[in-house]
């Protein structure tokens, strides 16, 4: 088997552990805890382990990955522990024992979508042709998740594959599925091509782990615009992640829910391929401005219409031009901007701001935000209730996010319609 396909097995199996769950976990603890006071707090709480796990994931790469074992050996080690856990997660009914059994899991997993990457350039003879095929591979890996727990597909005709489980994306049986994969995944890691630690006798550094020797970058007045929206944006950005699966399993889909929002996914791989193509006619600042503004159009779209199946529908197939849009031109501009010994850590003080300060903060927004409201996450009556108020607050937030930064963000030099693209990436994790 070659270098290539082994890889992409490794990144089709690193997100469809993700995948299969994340989408209908709020769907499950909304059942779970079904009429407790704070239940959306609980939700929020629980979505909110991935973001403060996401703030510690340079840390366990920068020193165990890069200096002390290899990084294969790394990424099967934090795969069976984090098989245990998933498992134990399932047999949890308590919300304070769930929150801490799901952060110890995503301490497990979130190192590991770095892992995959660097596995992947120290394997590959050519990273900006090689590694954007390879890593494709995880979103069909997170397709094929939303797929497998809904046993329907893309929610056209029933597509059940997991014997002896049914409705999987409302039980428990979503986590069983995951620990089982993730236990797979953990040995298969052990047999993956040596990726020993480049890193081995050099001194650990902190703030250049963490990114923080980017700051730097902030002197320039529209990356530093650019950095403040990024951490604003993502605060709504994080009732999608966490809300919208419930959603629209409680309004329209039901056990589907998974397939019909994998559909999401799609619209992420068609986008994608045409970024270079708009970035090319529109610049840097009206692309990130159409991410941004699709970000409220489709919370305006679920509160207005919730009941509404064709427009929800168009609301998930937003998400291409939502993720697309913003998150892979803004790499691709602080690439331009970061001089080229900064931009490893560039990039990584992006993902602290937006994956993880960002919706760390907006995964307690929502959840306070639900609760002050008095949003009944457990029944179709509930939602029709009080989406309007619900989508409709992230929904003018990205709106006053949007004019803040077309009123302030301008840099000539880097907001250019005729320069070289390249090779893009993007990271749909919680795709």
């Amino acid at each position: 088997m070659s270098v290539k396909v082994r890889l992409g097995i490794m990144m089709f199996l690193q997100f469809f552990v993700w995948g299969v769950f994340f989408v209908t976990m709020g769907t499950y603890l909304s059942q779970l805890f079904k009429g407790e006071e704070g239940i959306n707090k609980i939700i929020g709480n629980s979505y909110a382990t991935q973001t403060w796990a996401a703030l510690f994931a340079p840390l366990v790469v920068g020193f165990l990955g890069d200096r002390l074992m290899n990084k294969e050996h790394l990424n099967g080690l934090l795969h069976l522990l984090g098989a245990g856990l998933l498992w134990w997660v399932s047999t949890l009914t308590d919300s304070t024992m769930i929150f801490w059994a799901l952060l110890t899991f995503f301490i497990c997993y979130m190192p590991t979508l770095a892992l995959v990457n660097t596995i992947t350039f120290q394997n590959v003879d050519n990273i900006e042709t090689e590694f954007p095929k390879i890593r494709l591979w995880g979103t069909i890996g997170w397709i094929v998740a939303g797929l497998t727990i809904a046993e329907s597909f893309f929610g056209l005709f029933e597509l059940p594959i997991l014997p002896g489980i049914e409705s999987g994306g409302t039980t428990s049986a979503q986590f069983q599925v995951a620990a089982v994969a993730s236990a797979i995944y953990g040995f298969y890691s052990f047999t993956l091509p040596a990726s020993p630690p480049e890193g081995k006798g050099k001194p650990v550094d902190i703030m250049q782990i963490l990114g923080f020797d980017s700051l730097k970058l902030m002197r320039n007045p529209s990356y530093l615009v650019f950095a403040v929206c990024s951490f604003l944006i993502c605060i709504p950005l994080a009732f999608y992640y966490a809300r919208t699966g419930e959603f629209v399993g409680a309004m329209h889909f039901g056990d589907r829910t998974g397939a019909y929002m994998a559909w999401g996914q799609v619209s992420e791989i068609f986008f994608m391929a045409l970024v270079p193509f708009f970035l090319t006619r529109l610049g840097v600042k009206k692309m990130l401005l159409v991410g941004m503004l699709a970000w409220a159009l489709r919370y305006a779209l679920f509160g207005l219409m919730p009941s509404n199946m064709a427009v929800v529908m168009v609301g998930i197939l937003l998400h291409g031009v939502c993720y697309d849009f913003f998150f892979v031109t803004g790499q691709l501009y602080t690439d331009r901007v970061a001089p080229k010994e900064m931009r490893t850590s560039a990039q990584a003080l992006v993902g602290l701001l937006t994956y993880g300060a960002g919706m760390l903060v907006g995964n307690y927004v929502l959840g306070w935000w639900g609760d002050s409201i008095g949003l009944d996450p457990s029944t179709k009556e509930g939602w029709l209730e009080g989406a309007e108020k619900f989508w409709l607050m992230p929904a003018g937030f990205a709106v006053v996010v949007s004019v803040i930064f077309f009123l302030t963000f301008w840099d000539k030099k880097h907001d250019s319609k005729t320069g070289d693209v390249g090779e893009l990436e993007a990271d749909p994790a919680v795709s």
